[in-house]
């Protein structure tokens, strides 16, 4: 079996994922997007071009129709980040977003009040869920990187090698310097 054309970029969110995104910009042989098809059902969801990297962590949400789409015909990267971190990110966000519909929606708004230290316990769940998830779907691929925020200089040259792009890395690299989407303090 030949190395995988397409990869997917699995994460809770809160990791770097738009900074990836961003350093992956520079890439020639891979296109490469965010959430680029969050507004499509059914098939068109999870219909990718060949050679694109996709960063959306609501694919999460998704493992089971990926699988069925993709399984072992792509490959994964997990990116992670200082679990306690995401957790804190996500809890001071002004918009919660995927988080407010994990409590809302899967949780049914159990353990939320508008005090931080809730929004941490519930961030926190949404965090070991995403990754449980991750996780469980990762166990039986082939090809399969883990990536994480707090080593992400070190990790992005040995990701480009692993999927075997070209492109402008000196300019990815410096993406990774900057905090793209950080959440504001």
């Amino acid at each position: 079996m030949s190395f995988p054309r397409n990869i997917f970029v699995l994460s809770t969110g809160r990791c770097g994922s738009t900074t990836l995104a961003r350093a992956c910009g520079h890439l020639t042989s891979h296109t490469s997007a965010s959430a680029s098809r969050t507004h499509l059902l059914g098939d068109a969801r999870l219909d990718y071009d060949v050679d694109h990297i996709e960063i959306d962590n609501r694919l999460s949400w998704l493992l089971g129709r990926l699988d069925e789409e993709w399984g072992d015909d792509a490959a994964y990267v997990h990116l992670t980040r200082i679990r306690e971190e995401v957790a804190a990110s996500f809890a001071a966000r002004k918009n919660p977003g995927i988080l407010q519909a994990y409590r809302n929606g899967i949780l049914l708004g159990s353990g939320w009040r508008a005090e931080p230290p809730a929004r941490t316990d519930v961030a926190l769940d949404y965090v070991d869920t995403v990754t449980a998830n991750i996780r469980a779907f990762l166990k039986d691929k082939t090809h399969v990187m883990a990536m994480k925020l707090e080593t992400m200089e070190q990790d992005f040259p040995r990701f480009v090698d692993w999927i075997g792009a070209t492109g402008d890395i000196d300019a990815g690299l410096k993406e990774l310097a900057e905090r793209h989407n950080a959440t504001a303090s």
